[in-house]
C-alpha cells in the first residue's frame, strides 16, 4: 500500500495537518455558536475546544501506529510525544494562561505601573482544560486511524 500524502507527500504529516485544520475550524464554529461572534483569529489561536495540538499529535501517532505497526518503536516514540504535548497543554500552558489573566488584571488596575508594562494585553488562551485535550485527542486519533485506510 502506498502511503504518499495528499498535501506534502507524507501521509502522517498530511493527516496531522488535516486534524489541526479541522480542530481550528471547529474552534471557530464553536466560538460563533457560543459567542455569536465570527472571529477568524480563532483559526490560528491556541486554547479552547477542541485542542488542535492534541488533534495534531494524536493524528500523527495514530497514523504511525496504523502504518508502521502498533509495536514499532516509532509508534512508541510518537505516543510518548503525544502524552507530553497533552500534558503540557493541560498543565504548563494552562497555568501560563491563568497567570496572564492575573497579570492583565493587575495592569488594568494599577495606575503606577511603568509604561513598558502597559502595552499589549497578554494571551490568556494558552492552554486547555482536560475535556478540550480529550476531544482534540479523539479527533486526531480518529483521523490518524481512518486516514491510512482511506488513502
Amino acid at each position: 500500500m502506498d502511503h504518499a500524502g495528499f498535501l506534502t507527500g507524507n501521509l502522517t504529516l498530511d493527516l496531522a495537518i488535516s486534524a489541526w485544520f479541522i480542530a481550528q475550524v471547529l474552534k471557530t464554529l464553536i466560538n460563533l455558536v457560543v459567542n455569536r461572534n465570527l472571529d477568524f483569529k480563532r483559526m490560528l489561536g491556541s486554547g479552547n475546544m477542541p485542542s488542535s495540538h492534541s488533534a495534531f499529535i494524536c493524528a500523527a501517532a495514530a497514523s504511525i501506529g496504523q502504518i508502521c505497526g502498533w509495536r514499532d518503536p516509532l509508534f512508541s516514540l510518537a505516543a510518548a510525544m503525544a502524552l507530553v504535548v497533552m500534558y503540557d497543554a493541560c498543565n504548563v500552558r494552562r497555568a501560563a494562561g491563568e497567570q496572564a489573566k492575573v497579570l492583565n488584571y493587575v495592569r488594568e488596575h494599577w495606575e503606577d505601573l511603568p509604561e513598558e508594562f502597559r502595552g499589549k494585553k497578554l494571551n490568556e488562551h494558552l492552554g486547555h482544560t482536560l475535556p478540550q485535550v480529550v476531544m482534540g485527542a479523539l479527533l486526531g486519533t480518529a483521523i490518524g486511524l481512518a486516514g491510512p485506510m482511506i488513502w
